[in-house]
């Protein structure tokens, strides 16, 4: 049992599993694409928060094992959120038909959001390999740190796009408590 759960491409088929039924229902004739831009997008900040969660669950819970667990896979829980924001954004194009549709809605602030928050995720999923950890050595981490201002575009994102902070505050509300206790926690006045 402990062989299967520290099984990477276990892990990986878990990770994509949800992709499947979505790339399924956009294969299909007549496929509303705009129906699955909400569940993309809901999954790729799912495991961006998860990610960006265990740097300060780890330090509330150094010695849980699951947390310990999911933080020796935060690499591709973040390349997981990449992959659902790069759907999320492939069903956007698909859906829009057009660049000049694109080009039109460009300054919208839901939308520029979205596109800024993807263009930094790039990078991170780019480098989040052992190869670009042992050429970038410090550097490795400057550019993982895109994740803060890519969350905070994420959230821009959703809130202008849905007309409403509900969804995006159930979602990013743990994260921002947690970010919160560590700064306070890691806090010392001089």
């Amino acid at each position: 049992m402990n062989r299967l759960l520290a099984s990477r491409p276990l892990f990986w088929l878990l990770l994509a599993l949800p992709s499947f039924g979505m790339i399924y229902g956009a294969s299909q004739p007549g496929a509303d694409l705009e129906e699955l831009l909400h569940p993309t997008g809901e999954f790729s900040v799912r495991f961006l928060v998860i990610a960006m969660a265990l740097t300060p669950l780890v330090q509330l819970f150094p010695a849980n094992r699951v947390i310990r667990w999911l933080l020796v896979r935060r690499r591709a829980l973040g390349v997981a959120s990449f992959g659902y924001a790069a759907l999320h954004t492939l069903f956007y194009v698909l859906a829009m038909g057009n660049l000049d549709d694109m080009l039109a809605e460009l300054g919208a602030t839901g939308i520029w959001t979205g596109w800024l928050a993807m263009l930094l995720f790039v990078p991170m999923a780019a480098t989040s390999n052992d190869a670009a950890m042992r050429a970038l050595r410090a550097g490795w981490k400057r550019v993982q740190r895109l994740a803060y201002p890519a969350a905070l575009l994420t959230l821009a994102h959703w809130v202008t796009v849905h007309d409403g902070a509900m969804g995006a505050a159930v979602h990013f509300a743990p994260l921002a408590v947690l970010e919160a206790v560590r700064l306070f926690r890691n806090w010392r006045p001089t």
